[in-house]
């Protein structure tokens, strides 16, 4: 395994020196497992809620400009630019 600048506990160490020596020991899923993380799946990525904001006219053209570009609605790049905000992946200027 590369090394990596990223600080690892004592488990986590264990687990990296039991991966680079081949003692790791692969199972397969159970399919309760499987749907477990099938549900969990699901509910990560599940709109569930609506919201209503107003908008300029110019900020909307420059959205659905922009989402026209990328071949996607322009609902799911607003969505997807929420997302990333959300994430710490989008910088605002005060970030700067």
């Amino acid at each position: 395994m590369k090394p990596s600048k990223t600080r690892l506990n004592q488990h986590e160490k264990e687990i990296v020196e039991a991966f680079d020596g081949d003692e790791l020991v692969l199972h397969d899923p159970t399919p309760a497992l499987l749907a477990r993380f099938a549900e969990a799946a699901e509910n990560t990525v599940r709109k569930d809620r609506r919201i209503n904001i107003r908008l300029s006219d110019h900020d909307l053209a420059g959205i659905q400009r922009k989402a026209a570009e990328q071949g996607i609605p322009y609902q799911s790049l607003i969505s997807g630019l929420i997302h990333q905000f959300v994430e710490g992946q989008l910088a605002t200027r005060m970030d700067r």
